[in-house]
C-alpha cells in the first residue's frame, strides 16, 4: 500500500518537486494578481460598467464553486491531481487570451467578459481542489504546515508585488493588454507542473455513486468539532471580504479618481499584512497553540479593519491603508492554521471532497458576496456597501470560539 509520508524530513527548499509546485503556484498567481485589477478595470474604464455589473463580474468569477464545487471534489478523488492542474492551466490561458484579442479587434463586450470570467472560474475549481489535495502526498503530512506557510506566504508576496506592479503595468499598457500577463502565468505554471516527478498514489476504484461520495465529504466537515466552526467562520469572512474588495476599485477609480497604481499599492498593503501573518504562524502556534491563534488575530485586527471605509482623498486614504495592512495580517495566520488542520485531519481518499466542500462554502460565499456588493452599491452607495462588509467581518469570525479547547 503506498504511503503518503516522505522518507526524510529535509527542509522543503531542498525538495525539488515541491520547488517546482511552488514555482508553478508563483507563475499562475502572479498573473492572477494582474487580472484581479485588470478585469474589473476593463469593465469600468472600457465598458462603462456600473457597480452592479462589477458585482456580477465578481460573482461569476466564483459562481462555479456553487455549481460544480462539490462534485468536482469527488471527481478529483478519482483522478491523479497533477494532470488536472496542468489541464486547468492551459484552459485558463486560452480563455484569457481572448480578452485582449477581442479588445484589439474592437469586439470586446461585457457579455464576453462575463463568459470568460465564469469559464476561468470553472477551471480554477478543479485546479485548486487538486492542488490542495496534492500537497499532503507530495511533502508528507508532517510537513504540511511548513508547506502551507510557504504557499500562503507566496500568495501574500505576490499580492504585494503583483497588485502594485499590476497598477503600474495597467497605467502603461492598459487593462486589456495586461490580461496577457495572467495568460502567460498559467502557461508557465503548466510547464513547471509537467516537470514534477514524484509519483501519485493510484486512485481508489469507484464503488459508489457520485452523490454518496459528495455526501461523505459534507458529513466529514459537519460532524468534526473543529472543521465545522472553521467552515462557518470562513464562509462569513469571505462574504464580508469580497464586498469590500469588489467596491474598492469602484470607490478609488470611479469616485475618488485616484490612479490605478495607487489602487494597486493599497491592495498590495493587504498582501503585505497577510504575508507577515503567515510568516509568523509557525512560531506563534508553537508558543500559544492552534486554537488560540485562530482567535487572537481577529481580536487584534478587527478594529484596524474598520478604518477601511474611511478611505477618501487625502490623509484618510492613508489611514484606511494602515487599517487594511494591519487588519489583513489576521488572515495570514488563520489561513495557514485552517488549511493545515484540514489536511492533517482528513484521510487521503477524502482530501478532494473535503477541500471541495470547504471551497464550495468559501468561494461560493465570494460569489454571493460579490452580488450583494453590487446590490448594496447600486441601491445605497459604495461607502455604505464598504461599511456593510467591514462590520460583517467584525462578527464573522466568532464561530471559531466554539472549537473545543482540547483541540488547541
Amino acid at each position: 500500500m503506498p504511503t503518503t509520508e516522505t522518507p526524510t524530513l529535509a527542509p522543503l527548499r531542498r525538495d525539488l518537486d515541491f520547488r517546482r509546485v511552488f514555482a508553478a503556484s508563483a507563475a499562475g498567481k502572479l498573473g492572477t494578481q494582474v487580472s484581479f485589477l485588470a478585469v474589473p478595470l476593463v469593465a469600468v474604464s472600457f465598458l462603462s460598467a456600473t457597480p452592479g455589473q462589477v458585482g456580477v463580474l465578481g460573482a461569476l468569477a466564483n459562481a462555479a464553486w456553487l455549481l460544480i464545487g462539490l462534485p468536482a471534489g469527488a471527481w478529483v478523488d478519482r483522478m491523479r491531481r497533477r494532470p488536472v492542474m496542468i489541464a486547468a492551466d492551459l484552459v485558463r490561458a486560452l480563455l484569457l487570451i481572448s480578452v485582449p484579442v477581442a479588445w484589439w479587434a474592437g469586439a470586446l463586450t461585457l457579455t464576453q467578459l462575463y463568459a470568460v470570467v465564469f469559464a476561468v472560474g470553472v477551471a480554477t475549481v478543479f485546479s485548486e481542489v487538486a492542488g490542495q489535495s496534492l500537497i499532503p502526498t507530495l511533502v508528507g503530512r508532517d510537513r504540511v504546515t511548513e508547506a502551507n506557510a510557504a504557499l500562503v506566504g507566496l500568495d501574500s508576496v505576490l499580492t504585494v508585488g503583483g497588485r502594485s506592479g499590476a497598477g503600474a503595468l495597467i497605467g502603461v499598457i492598459g487593462a486589456p493588454l495586461a490580461v496577457i500577463v495572467d495568460a502567460c502565468g498559467y502557461l508557465f505554471s503548466a510547464l513547471f507542473l509537467s516537470r514534477v516527478r514524484a509519483p501519485e498514489p493510484v486512485a481508489a476504484p469507484v464503488r459508489r455513486s457520485l452523490l454518496a461520495e459528495i455526501r461523505e465529504g459534507v458529513v466529514l466537515i459537519w460532524r468534526n468539532p473543529v472543521l465545522r466552526p472553521i467552515a462557518i467562520a470562513g464562509t462569513g469572512n469571505n462574504i464580508a471580504a469580497i464586498i469590500v474588495i469588489t467596491m474598492l476599485p469602484v470607490r478609488f477609480v470611479g469616485e475618488l479618481h485616484v490612479s490605478e497604481l495607487l489602487l494597486g499599492v493599497f491592495f498590495a498593503l493587504g498582501g503585505l499584512g497577510t504575508f507577515a501573518g503567515a510568516a509568523l504562524t509557525s512560531r506563534l502556534v508553537a508558543r500559544l497553540g492552534r486554537r488560540r491563534m485562530l482567535i487572537l488575530p481577529h481580536l487584534i485586527g478587527v478594529p484596524f479593519a474598520l478604518l477601511v471605509p474611511l478611505a477618501d482623498a487625502g490623509t484618510w486614504l492613508w489611514v484606511a491603508a494602515a487599517g487594511w495592512l494591519i487588519g489583513s495580517a489576521r488572515f495570514g495566520v488563520t489561513n495557514v492554521i485552517g488549511v493545515s488542520y484540514r489536511q492533517q485531519a482528513t484521510p487521503d481518499h477524502l482530501l478532494g471532497r473535503m477541500n471541495a466542500t470547504m471551497r464550495f462554502l468559501f468561494t461560493g460565499a465570494l460569489a454571493v458576496g460579490a452580488l450583494l456588493a453590487g446590490v448594496l452599491g447600486d441601491r445605497f452607495g459604495v461607502v455604505p456597501a464598504l461599511w456593510t462588509g467591514t462590520l460583517l467581518a467584525a462578527l464573522a469570525w466568532l464561530p471559531v470560539l466554539a472549537i473545543p479547547k482540547s483541540d488547541g
